[in-house]
């Protein structure tokens, strides 16, 4: 019997699937999934089998029913980004700079 070449996926399941998990934060560039069709890429999320993270934040994960001839339902990978936590505090020292005149 001959033997094939190479490692085989069948032993490396690990590889395959979802690397994060809801509520869980990332950074820009993370892979989320690997090899999948199961889900869709959202918001901040970029690329088709394997998606990533295009921006610093937080995962979430949304479901919604496909469009014409489609309707199953389909498993949407979001990112909620977090916005600088600085930009904030100077934001809100300006307006209250500005309610004394």
């Amino acid at each position: 019997m001959a033997q094939r070449g190479g490692i085989s996926h069948i032993h490396y399941k690990e590889t395959d699937g979802l690397k994060v998990s809801s509520n869980q934060f990332v950074k820009k560039g993370t892979t989320l999934t690997r090899q999948g069709d199961k889900w869709k890429a959202g918001l901040n999320v970029g690329g088709k089998s394997s998606l990533n993270a295009l921006c610093d934040g937080r995962v979430y994960f949304t479901k919604k029913k496909g469009r014409y001839h489609t309707q199953k339902l389909m498993t949407f990978i979001n990112i909620n980004p977090v916005r600088d936590l600085r930009s904030k505090q100077s934001v809100s020292n300006e307006v209250k700079e500005e309610k004394p005149k």
